[in-house]
């Protein structure tokens, strides 16, 4: 009797043959045969590079996986291809020992200009192949037209000033249109405002940017003003939403500051930064740590960029740490939203471009102090920036 598998994957899409499927951007094959080889399938992990789709001004290029089966590796491949075309323009296999269950691949390949496909292939034992690809750009005309064509720039806001069972705020709502307007009018941001949600709301429009498909420049900031919470007796912080109940033990009613940092995480954009103007805010970090973050390149502008695009980005900026923080005088911001604002309007000064350690600067002398950190799978030297048109 045959068995079919069925493979989810979030990230690209799916096309099916008679005896496949496979994925654009992280390549999944399966070979369906009887049903023992459904058992397990090898995992292969990326170590360098991380992201689907990363550039690189030299042609030499680092790669650097691990392979890991449950059975028997049978056979191992690397190929190279031109991503436009889809030539392959090299394809080798791999020395495999009889009794390996993981494998290394640590390579420096070298590429010709424009972007190429690198995808590593496992089958195992049974005959079941799983591959994965990234792309790498090489040269920095393809570098600089990533920056200024491949790219747009996304904020999700949610805004609560009305609350079932929570006493209502005056600022939120105000805070986040002028918050999305600058963003649109200065940086070109596709801005989408969400009044008052549920908790079911608010889980449902983050499902709806969890499914949506990003280019390997895009970013996100996703930001939240309203209530926030935190238990002392779970230890976690807690944004309210709008049917949120007073007096829930549980904490059900809530959005967990664990979880959100988990979906967030696993949306597939490959930047993003989350902003919380929210009481206990700073709980996102379960340390609370402060993050100054990267300093600035003594480079070109482009180059700046470049870098920083090469790297994953999951960033949050935070109102205030384990307390709670003003919503400010009705009619007016919030002092953390005013700050925002400000640092907004600079417009990044003369190189047009707005970094997070800029708009820490811009906050340093507010009343309460604003939490920058990292979550998740944030990368050492990434950023989140904004780039006045």
């Amino acid at each position: 009797m045959r068995k079919i598998l069925v493979v989810l994957m979030s990230a690209g899409y799916l096309v099916a043959s008679a005896q496949n499927l496979s994925d654009k951007t992280n390549a999944i094959s399966l070979n369906l045969v009887e049903s023992k080889t459904s058992e397990s399938l090898p995992k292969i992990e990326w170590q360098h590079p991380k992201m689907n789709h990363t550039n690189s001004k030299g042609n030499k290029v680092a790669i650097n996986t691990i392979i890991n089966s449950e059975k028997l590796i049978k056979k191992l491949t690397l190929t190279i291809a031109n991503d436009k075309t889809g030539k392959v323009m090299t394809s080798r296999d791999f020395d495999i020992d009889t009794i390996t269950y993981q494998f290394n691949v640590d390579q420096s390949l070298w590429l010709p200009n424009g972007t190429s496909s690198i995808q590593i292939s496992a089958t195992n034992i049974d005959g079941v192949t799983v591959s994965s690809t990234r792309r790498i750009s090489v040269g920095k005309d393809v570098m600089e037209d990533l920056l200024a064509i491949d790219r747009k720039d996304y904020a999700l806001l949610f805004a609560t000033d009305r609350y079932d069972y929570w006493d209502d705020l005056v600022n939120p709502i105000d805070d986040a249109h002028a918050i999305g307007k600058t963003l649109e009018d200065l940086y070109g941001f596709e801005v989408e405002i969400v009044e008052n949600a549920s908790l079911e709301e608010v889980w449902g429009k983050l499902r709806e940017y969890s499914d949506k498909r990003f280019g390997p420049q895009d970013q996100l900031m996703i930001f939240f003003a309203g209530h926030g919470h935190y238990d002392e007796s779970f230890g976690e912080g807690y944004v309210v939403a709008s049917n949120s109940l007073n007096n829930d033990k549980a904490r059900t009613s809530y959005i967990s500051h664990n979880r959100l940092r988990g979906v967030v995480d696993n949306i597939s954009c490959e930047h993003i930064l989350l902003t919380m103007d929210v009481c206990f805010g700073g709980t996102l970090d379960p340390s609370i740590a402060r993050n100054r973050g990267p300093k600035s390149y003594e480079v070109s502008v482009s180059d700046m960029l470049a870098r920083k695009f090469q790297k994953k980005t999951r960033k949050y900026l935070t109102s205030g740490g384990k307390e709670y923080v003003s919503d400010g005088i009705p009619g007016k911001h919030s002092p953390f939203a005013s700050k925002l604002l400000e640092a907004y309007k600079t417009e990044g000064g003369d190189d047009r471009v707005l970094t997070m350690s800029e708009i820490q600067v811009n906050m340093e002398n507010l009343a309460q102090v604003p939490r920058f950190g990292a979550f998740g799978a944030d990368e050492a030297l990434s950023d989140f920036v904004f780039i006045a048109r």
